[in-house]
């Protein structure tokens, strides 16, 4: 694909758009500030864009959208920079879409349990607005405290809370989207079912920003459960703690959290938060279970079952977490490994996803890869939808062996993940570092059908160039 230069022209013509204040470029802006538009939290990679636009309407995205299709310009748009694939480095410069000021909350709707918002907004902002009025909005990944919901649209992002309520896509109504060319479509209703010819709704979600850039989006609510228990399970042997898993599933219940932490992970974290946290020598892994819902009473019921699962398993003392603040620290320990990993050393995360009854399988081979071809990885994850995030650290790695000798390795992790009955992501989303790897997951007939789509989307190929394929 080819595209075309910025000119001062456009400069200037996207200043009649948004106005002097939101076109950013490197001449202009301090250096510091602008070079976090060229950056996520993968690996140590930054790509300069050409110019960043800071639209706050539908329509001067629009505008911008009809001038970069009609020259031939790539725009990329971003979020708040929290992810872990690339999706949204502007690997071919041109425009930078920053959606930072798409950040209100449109409509609180009580009367059917939705929400109307922007993309802009931090996830934990729009949970705690609707938590205000006694409703719940679950999606949860580990960055809500930062992370937009545009970004969590463009991954299908998920979370602890995932395991019982699933991701992102789960909640999504209807969208308002800007196409390519400039076109503003809502791609459904406000209903609940819609079968009203093919569901663009559930196209756009998860297409990493390749296909249109969300301007307003309506969410589906629940009530917010009044009542959860927490308790940390320390595991002797990290096997038994992954077996763990599906077995209290089996027993008929189903946890709003499901958390694995191998013994480094949770080590890092705590330190890293200057939390304390007495760790025994023998520990090798823990799962951090919560159960939630309206009755207290029957919590401790399911409480129980679980204590009687994990009698069969080699466990250490398990931590049943009393007081609201040792709840919050324990999350927050949880939710802070990779922030801990990254203050530790460069690293590459692989989203691994499995049935989750193939999760032990799927740990054994990670580490059994890292000893052939000599690596450290640092693992935890999403241990009840079956999703482990393998944190390869670079360490003592020379540049050769970390920029092309993992190649291989990370393949054979993925070709796992496949012959188990997984995939290669399953919430960090393809972007660009797992785009070499797509072949292991999917047919060439059903990437072809995705460079289809993408045509018929983009013609010009403009949007989010050099992403998923």
């Amino acid at each position: 694909m080819t595209f075309s230069p910025l000119t001062p022209e456009l400069v200037v013509a996207f200043e009649g758009i948004v106005g002097p204040a939101h076109v950013l470029t490197a001449q202009r802006t301090e250096a510091l500030q602008y070079e976090t538009y060229g950056r996520d939290h993968t690996e140590d990679f930054h790509f300069a864009p050409d110019v960043v636009l800071r639209p706050g309407t539908t329509e001067e995205v629009s505008a911008i959208m009809r001038l970069c299709h009609e020259h031939r310009v790539p725009v990329t748009a971003r979020g708040a920079g929290t992810g872990l694939s690339g999706g949204a480095l502007p690997i071919h410069n041109g425009v930078v879409l920053s959606m930072e000021r798409f950040n209100k909350i449109l409509n609180i709707d009580e009367r059917n349990l939705q929400v109307t918002t922007e993309p802009g907004v931090v996830t934990e902002a729009l949970q705690n607005a609707v938590k205000e009025v006694g409703l719940f909005y679950p999606p949860d990944p580990a960055s809500k405290g930062s992370c937009f919901l545009g970004g969590n649209l463009s991954q299908s992002s998920g979370g602890p809370k995932a395991v019982k309520y699933g991701t992102t896509r789960d909640y999504v109504l209807n969208l308002q989207v800007v196409l390519p060319n400039g076109d503003i479509i809502w791609t459904g209703a406000n209903t609940l079912k819609y079968a009203t010819g093919y569901n663009l709704t559930q196209l756009m979600v998860g297409s990493e920003g390749t296909l249109g850039i969300i301007t307003r989006v309506v969410f589906r609510l629940l009530h917010y459960p009044q009542h959860n228990i927490l308790m940390l399970v320390p595991f002797r042997q990290e096997a038994q703690a992954a077996e763990a898993v599906s077995a209290v599933f089996r027993a008929g219940i189903i946890p709003s959290g499901m958390e694995f932490m191998e013994r480094e992970a949770i080590a890092w974290s705590s330190d890293y938060l200057k939390i304390p946290l007495t760790l025994p020598e023998d520990i090798t892994a823990h799962l951090l279970i919560e159960l939630d819902g309206q009755d207290l009473d029957q919590l401790y019921k399911e409480a129980e079952q679980v204590y009687g699962v994990l009698e069969k398993y080699d466990v250490g003392e398990i931590l049943l977490a009393d007081t609201a603040g040792q709840k919050d620290d324990l999350w927050k320990i949880r939710r802070n490994i990779g922030n801990s990993v990254r203050y530790n050393s460069v690293y590459k995360e692989e989203d691994t996803v499995v049935p989750r009854a193939e999760l032990p399988t799927l740990l054994k081979g990670v580490k059994e890869i890292g000893q052939r071809y000599g690596f450290k990885s640092v693992c935890y994850g999403h241990a009840g939808d079956g999703n482990l995030h393998v944190n390869i650290i670079r360490g003592e790695l020379t540049d050769e062996q970390w920029n092309v000798g993992l190649r291989q390795p990370i393949s054979e992790i993925f070709q796992l993940c496949v012959k188990l009955g997984g995939t290669i992501s399953g919430e960090h989303g393809i972007g660009l570092v797992q785009k070499p790897f797509m072949h292991i997951a999917l047919a060439e007939a059903n990437l072809n059908l995705m460079r289809g789509i993408k045509q018929v989307f983009d013609p010009h190929g403009i949007l989010n160039p050099g992403k998923i394929f």
